[in-house]
């Protein structure tokens, strides 16, 4: 057959194949295998060496918790200590390798369980001991320059080991703590006292507790096997689902922004798998897959503005990805990224907290042995103009209610910001120092708002000092220049 003869009948066959479209669509339809995703090529990539923070010795405590915490200021890493339990908290910029004498933050008597920063003021985090207490500490500008033993709330209400902490979305200084004495509770942090107590709910430990996106909800999973959906305010179950998963090993859940809940764990044969639920249709999972045999437990990342999730098993070298649909079968596997070496613990940065001109979706610090690891999350793409796609409106670090708000009833959405010239505080952080005067108070805004207004009018008198100064200085030396 000649070279002619071959491309008449590559020609013959592509009409055939035409024709076959028009005429019985199901026939082109039943070749399009890919799904189309704006997220099917994202690619994950670890910085390099010198961007890494090294020869930090990451706690060796066998918890399922993330042992790292990171915001858009800093990166906090539960540290080994000796007598008693301890926390490093490096700016984002302090990379290389980190001196042994580096300060810490070591008020606990117990090892550290779990530290999370507070999502409405950079410079609060978090930290939860086996000493049984919450503490509150507030991290200087710029980073530790000594070590801190003395937090600026202790929150005391657990009689076993604090392992869950996690801050509520919008409203500022509510706290939910989750202890190994099975109780829930949710801390007026400003106040230093036990707001809601849910003991009579959870029969064994707790693996989690989350919030929903507005906060109007709790997400637990419990020994028992069983995955809750609570009213925070009275301790109240309004979902449950028993057996979510057939295996032994524990749970983890959290909200996806249209309400519904996905899970991961095992099955009875000790495959790890990922499910998603409807709470209002508990009875059966909208999707069930199974992953892998590996053991660790997976922690699940997710992002609302892309839907999609990350998976981060702990002990594992790799990050799985997926997003989250409408659409059957509701959970599509993207990618994954993988490294040589396991992961003891992983943080996520803020969506503010990352690079919009690189097309960077997502930031994970992945702690080793003796060093964290950022992992950067990139969608490729050729224009260096805004991506509108990918960075809608976000959530922003401004509260949309008090605390005292939030414990009345009420319930507001999160205040979203627009990422399209770069994160930029337009208000001041909350300050922290109220909290203090609001032990001795009663009125959150009492308080602050004098507070608030006396030092706007000290400072305005200091720099009105400061020009006058500055004034007769001028004078002075142009007398003095005058007279030469």
């Amino acid at each position: 057959m000649s070279l002619c003869d071959v491309d008449q009948a590559t020609v013959s066959c592509e009409s055939s194949l035409w024709w076959q479209g028009v005429c019985c669509p199901q026939f082109t339809m039943s070749r399009k295998v890919v799904r189309t995703s704006k997220f099917r090529h994202v690619f994950g990539q670890a910085v390099k060496a010198d961007q890494c923070y090294d020869d930090i010795r990451i706690s060796q405590m066998t918890w399922d918790s993330n042992f790292c915490s990171v915001n858009p200021k800093f990166v906090a890493m539960i540290v080994d200590a000796s007598g008693g339990g301890a926390f490093i908290v490096l700016p984002l910029n302090k990379t290389g390798r980190i001196d042994m004498s580096y300060p810490t933050v070591c008020g606990h008597t117990g090892p550290v369980l779990d530290i999370e920063f507070c999502p409405h003021n950079d410079n609060i985090i978090a930290s939860g001991s086996e000493d049984c207490s919450v503490m509150i500490w507030e991290i200087p500008e710029g980073g530790l320059t000594t070590s801190l033993t003395e937090p600026v709330v202790k929150l005391e209400g657990h009689s076993k080991r604090v392992g869950i902490l996690s801050w509520h979305p919008t409203a500022h200084n509510v706290l939910m703590s989750a202890g190994c004495d099975n109780v829930v509770i949710l801390w007026n942090v400003a106040r230093g006292e036990a707001a809601v107590r849910i003991d009579t709910v959870h029969t064994d430990l707790i693996y989690c507790a989350c919030w929903n996106r507005d906060g109007s909800q709790i997400l637990t999973s419990c020994k028992d096997k069983a995955l809750r959906v609570l009213d925070p305010r009275k301790g109240t179950v309004l979902y449950e689902r028993e057996k979510p998963h057939e295996g032994s090993r524990p749970i983890r859940a959290i909200f996806t922004c249209d309400g519904k809940i996905l899970s991961t764990g095992f099955s009875r044969m000790s495959e790890r798998q990922v499910a998603l639920w409807d709470p209002k249709n508990f009875s059966e999972a909208l999707t069930l897959q199974e992953l892998d045999t590996s053991s660790g437990v997976l922690l699940p990342f997710y992002d609302p503005d892309t839907n999609v999730v990350y998976l981060c098993g702990k002990g594992d070298s790799s990050i799985r990805y997926f997003e989250v649909t409408d659409e059957a079968p509701y959970i599509h596997y993207l990618s994954i990224y993988s490294s040589k070496e396991s992961q003891k613990g992983m943080g996520y940065m803020p969506k503010r907290g990352l690079e919009i001109n690189k097309c960077e979706i997502a930031r994970f610090y992945k702690l080793h042995e003796r060093k964290c690891e950022p992992i950067v999350m990139t969608v490729p793409r050729k224009s260096d103009l805004f991506q509108e796609d990918l960075y809608p409106d976000t959530l922003g670090p401004e509260p949309s209610a008090e605390a005292d708000e939030w414990f009345a009833g009420k319930d507001a959405p999160p205040v979203l910001i627009s990422l399209k010239d770069g994160f930029v505080a337009t208000t001041k952080a909350k300050e922290f120092k109220v909290h203090k005067s609001l032990l001795k108070t009663t009125s959150a805004s009492a308080a602050s708002q004098p507070d608030a207004s006396g030092e706007v009018q000290s400072l305005k008198k200091e720099v009105k000092d400061l020009k006058a100064a500055m004034e007769e200085l001028t004078k002075r030396v142009m007398e003095l220049e005058s007279k030469d």
